[in-house]
């Protein structure tokens, strides 16, 4: 898989080594995937995958806030953020991994 970035290509050929699945058809599997997985959060849906974790949209008020380098107020527009709360399991399993010093 790639260096440290996990790509569309890399769940690809992941899928096509684990799966079974042609190369081209474990591609259109993924792109699935992440159209129905957007296509629910954009409807303002909220995503679980067992054992993975939690996306949700949050919509935030409007507010005032502040340029750090000037100090001046700045009103901030309403807006739609992405937010995703990871699992027990996965938290567990990155901390484990951080303790093993492996970087799985």
């Amino acid at each position: 898989m790639g260096e440290n970035t996990l790509t569309r290509m890399d769940l690809s050929e992941a899928v096509f080594r684990e799966v079974g699945l042609s190369r081209n058809e474990s591609a259109q599997l993924v792109e699935s995937l992440i159209q129905h997985i957007s296509d629910a959060l954009v409807a303002g849906e909220q995503v679980k995958i067992s054992s993975f974790g939690t996306f949700s949209v949050r919509d935030k008020s409007a507010r005032i806030g502040r340029n750090p380098k000037t100090g001046e107020e700045v009103p901030i527009s309403p807006r739609r953020v992405l937010s995703f709360r990871p699992s027990h399991l996965l938290k567990e399993r990155v901390a484990e991994a951080a303790l093993a010093g492996s970087g799985d």
